[in-house]
């Protein structure tokens, strides 16, 4: 069993594992949404961190991307995975028919709630915490870490936005078009001066914006500004 799941309290490691779901058909119990708040504040300070001693000379936005390549929902479903959340997360029946267990929003999530939940477990104590999340930064490849910072599209798509437009920013459009309670979809559109250059699908409303805007990235390199002006 690994460190994070090794909790003294065994009610708060069956609450950081509990989704709404299960609650909605076991009445009385606790969902992880609260420590999943914990937890998502704790990774971003101790990612912080980790990266200003790392880096001394990086400025900040370069280390905000990497923060967000840590961080992002992909890796954290990673660790969640590693650290073998997937089949014991706490879902309801029509979560788990749904693909629950390999859900990276679900597993995500449910990460950040153990996270919050071992640090409730140690006396609030974030030393305690930080080398078990350290140490699970040291296992990405650093170049996987460096491309995923340079693939941040929001932000490409704004600095391309204000080469060419002057400080114009693109405007995000997300609305929800389907899905479950606990796995909704969203549908995000990107417009820059009123005019959609983009869009994307995601169960999350982040994802369906960067989708978007990857979209729009892949639409003027084909095209070319002249082409969607």
């Amino acid at each position: 069993m690994h460190q994070l799941l090794n909790l003294r309290d065994e009610k708060l490691l069956r609450q950081a594992l509990t989704h709404r779901s299960y609650v909605n058909e076991h009445p009385g119990e606790e969902d992880n949404e609260r420590l999943e708040f914990l937890g998502d504040a704790i990774l971003n300070f101790i990612s912080g961190d980790y990266l200003y001693q790392l880096y001394p000379e990086m400025g900040e936005d370069q280390m905000t991307r990497l923060r967000s390549a840590l961080v992002e929902q992909k890796q954290l479903a990673k660790f969640a995975i590693e650290i073998g959340l997937d089949f014991r997360m706490r879902l309801g029946k029509g979560a788990i028919q749904d693909g629950g267990f390999q859900s990276p929003n679900l597993l995500s999530c449910t990460f950040e709630a153990i996270v919050g939940a071992y640090y409730l477990d140690q006396g609030r104590n974030i030393e305690a915490i930080r080398p078990i999340i350290e140490n699970l930064f040291d296992s990405i490849p650093q170049t996987i870490v460096e491309i995923r910072s340079h693939a941040d599209a929001k932000n490409r798509l704004q600095e391309w936005v204000q080469a060419n437009f002057g400080s114009d920013l693109p405007k995000y459009v997300t609305e929800r078009i389907g899905g479950l309670d606990h796995a909704p979809e969203y549908q995000a559109t990107v417009l820059v001066r009123n005019k959609p250059y983009g869009s994307g699908k995601a169960c999350g409303k982040k994802e369906a914006e960067k989708r978007a805007a990857k979209d729009a990235l892949s639409k003027i390199q084909q095209l070319g500004i002249d082409g969607l002006i």
